[in-house]
């Protein structure tokens, strides 16, 4: 049951994100600056959210937010980045494109797909052993563990800086659980 909050809580944050990553590459022309300016956006909504007037604690507080929104696009590029998009531009893992499906993947607002979901994606295009596929899913299972764990810690650090409000808050804006 806790695992199925887990996934909910992680695919309406990527919804979230994806929606509000979308509405601002438009605005921006798209490109990396889009992403920076959404992640300052959502910054600076918690400041007003959380009503936090002075400078040296919101510069505290908005380093961890930061940290935990680091942490969670980390965790949601090694579960949702790694897949590759069927059908109009896939190749099956052929070089003629095989670059659109990580272009697809940025055009989301997933980020860099990690290592270990690539080298999977690779073995999978590349119809490769059971034994290496398995080799290659246990070294992503172990990455989105870490990933998680850094995600637990970015939030326990942030919650600690927290007064109660603004802890129902930055779980309100999808920052805490």
């Amino acid at each position: 049951m806790k695992a199925l909050k887990r996934v909910l809580l992680v695919a309406g944050c990527l919804a979230a994100l994806s929606i509000g990553v979308g509405n601002v590459a438009a605005q921006n022309g798209g490109g990396g600056g889009g992403m920076q300016q959404f992640r300052q956006n959502r910054i600076d909504r918690m400041r007003d959210s959380m009503d936090v007037k002075d400078d040296a604690e919101w510069k505290v507080i908005s380093d961890a937010l930061g940290k935990v929104m680091d942490a969670q696009m980390s965790a949601m590029a090694g579960r949702f980045g790694g897949g590759r998009p069927r059908g109009g531009g896939g190749n099956g893992g052929d070089n003629n494109g095989g670059d659109q499906g990580g272009q697809q993947r940025q055009r989301r607002g997933f980020g860099t797909p990690s290592p270990e979901a690539e080298a999977l994606q690779k073995a999978i295009d590349a119809k490769a052993p059971a034994d290496e596929i398995k080799s290659k899913l246990a070294a992503l299972r172990e990455a989105n563990k870490a990933n998680e764990a850094k995600l637990d810690q970015a939030q326990s650090d942030l919650k600690k800086l927290l007064t109660s409000r603004q802890e129902a808050v930055a779980v309100l804006g999808g920052f805490l659980k």
